[in-house]
């Protein structure tokens, strides 16, 4: 198995090709597009829980849509840059300055030495996503610089000191000056298709799903979201062998209230799969802040 991961800082040598990390907000992560294809390791495919908005980042800045960038729940990053540096921030809109001067989001945006990046929370979505011309650069483990919370893989959230590297491989020279993007649904619907284990259930708690509107928890992570509303009533008693899952998995533990499997989700656990979320409508379930309610629409 590849070796525990490590602070960015402590990998980092003196070079000012860095990003100094001055505030990591609500526990901020390094993201790339993730580790497919290990799930026989029981490794998760983490990655950007938005990729869509990792990718504009990365665009906005001229790299490669799979560099890494930095995934920054309710946002509230601070950055000082080494030397010249453009970043770019996607996702939801959210008020962000260098120095005292307002900077806008879905832009690319040039720091001078020394130069910090305030970035705010947004008033609407969750997860804001900074990319940096060139890439973060911490070493990858399974093909991937992403931090994934439960396996422990990738770099260590970020911290007040760490030292992030910043790459050279780039694609092109930034091509657009701003790209704004459609607001997220203040409730969003979210379209799901049967199965695996949707048998396991009554008639009722199948048409519950899809007519009764399920809000998001504080207990919701990059692993899963925790829902709350109407319990969905089991058909069969008992419990499966644990199976693999795919991100978007709804998971309905004994207390009958379903859990969306995000990047970072385990195996099933023993519990029966109700239900997949369509992977594309992932991100808005990914932008859905704890407290707002979301439903789901049978395809």
């Amino acid at each position: 198995m590849p070796s525990p991961r490590t602070s960015p800082s402590a990998r980092t040598s003196p070079s000012p090709r860095t990003l100094r990390v001055i505030g990591a907000g609500f526990g901020a992560t390094v993201q790339d597009l993730g580790r497919p294809g290990h799930a026989a390791l029981g490794v998760s495919p983490s990655g950007a829980a938005d990729p869509r908005s990792l990718r504009l980042a990365n665009r906005l800045v001229g790299n490669h849509e799979d560099a890494a960038g930095i995934e920054a729940p309710y946002g509230g990053l601070v950055l000082e840059a080494g030397r010249h540096t453009t970043v770019a921030l996607a996702g939801p809109p959210c008020p962000a300055r260098v120095g005292r001067r307002a900077v806008d989001t879905h832009a690319p945006v040039l720091l001078a030495p020394g130069e910090r990046l305030t970035v705010g929370s947004p008033v609407h979505g969750l997860r804001v996503y900074l990319a940096v011309r060139g890439g973060i650069d911490v070493p990858p483990v399974l093909g991937s610089r992403s931090t994934d919370t439960l396996s422990g893989l990738g770099p260590a959230r970020l911290a007040p000191g760490d030292l992030l590297p910043v790459g050279t491989r780039t694609a092109h020279w930034p091509a657009a000056d701003l790209a704004p993007e459609r607001p997220f649904p203040a409730e969003p619907v979210l379209r799901i298709v049967p199965g695996p284990r949707d048998d396991w259930f009554t008639p009722e708690a199948r048409t519950a799903l899809c007519t009764a509107r399920y809000t998001v928890t504080s207990r919701s992570d990059r692993i899963g979201i925790r829902l709350d509303g109407p319990a969905l009533t089991r058909a069969r008693p008992g419990e499966l062998p644990s199976e693999a899952a795919l991100p978007g998995a709804l998971q309905v533990p004994p207390d009958g209230r379903p859990i969306l499997f995000l990047t970072d989700h385990p195996v099933t656990g023993g519990y029966p799969v109700i239900a997949t979320v369509h992977e594309d409508d992932l991100r808005l379930a990914a932008q859905t802040r704890p407290g707002r309610t979301l439903r789901f629409r049978m395809i």
